[in-house]
């Protein structure tokens, strides 16, 4: 079985909603990791994801996002997502995602881009992860209703994942005993 550890410094976890139902921001979460075992044809996968970390690039929305309104980083640190199932042949990734203590089964889009070896030697792989989640299904139901109609901030999220992930090497390392 081989394992995978998110190349952090290539990959992103980004997301957007609608604004004033008009227009979309966009933000992601700078902090996360994960493992990933198994084969490219059956990965299983477990990601953590730190709420704190949310940037929208807008400080008082990125503290408004952080208090419990929404992802109440106090109690609850981190978003997880756990695979349960990954068909490479209908590019779908289904699992469970847990944000704000409530789980919920998503399925997502996911491509695979290919492989490649970096120039030091290190086999990477990259994906593209897309869907939608209701914010309102994880507890993340704050809003302010517009005198003109409709909510300050849309249910649909858009998750956006790009995910690079590296191949770990094992090293048998034998003992010549004398």
């Amino acid at each position: 079985m081989k394992k995978f550890i998110i190349d952090n410094s290539h990959s992103e976890v980004g997301f957007k909603v609608k604004h004033l139902m008009i227009s979309s921001v966009k933000g992601n979460f700078g902090s996360f990791s994960g493992e990933l075992s198994g084969s490219l044809e059956n990965l299983n996968i477990m990601v953590n994801v730190s709420t704190s970390s949310v940037n929208t690039n807008n400080e008082n929305r990125d503290q408004h996002l952080t208090s419990p309104d929404f992802f109440d980083c106090e109690n609850h640190p981190s978003l997880t997502f756990e695979s349960k199932s990954f068909d490479v042949t209908n590019k779908t990734i289904t699992g469970d995602l847990t944000i704000k203590g409530v789980t919920h089964s998503v399925s997502l889009d996911c491509d695979y881009n290919g492989m490649s070896v970096d120039p030091w030697g290190n086999t990477k792989h990259g994906f593209e992860i897309s869907g939608n989640i209701s914010r309102g299904d994880f507890d993340l139901s704050w809003n302010s209703p517009l005198e003109t109609g409709g909510v300050l901030v849309g249910d649909q999220v858009r998750l956006s994942i790009d995910l690079q992930i590296l191949e770990e090497v094992s090293e048998l390392i034998t003992e010549t005993q004398n």
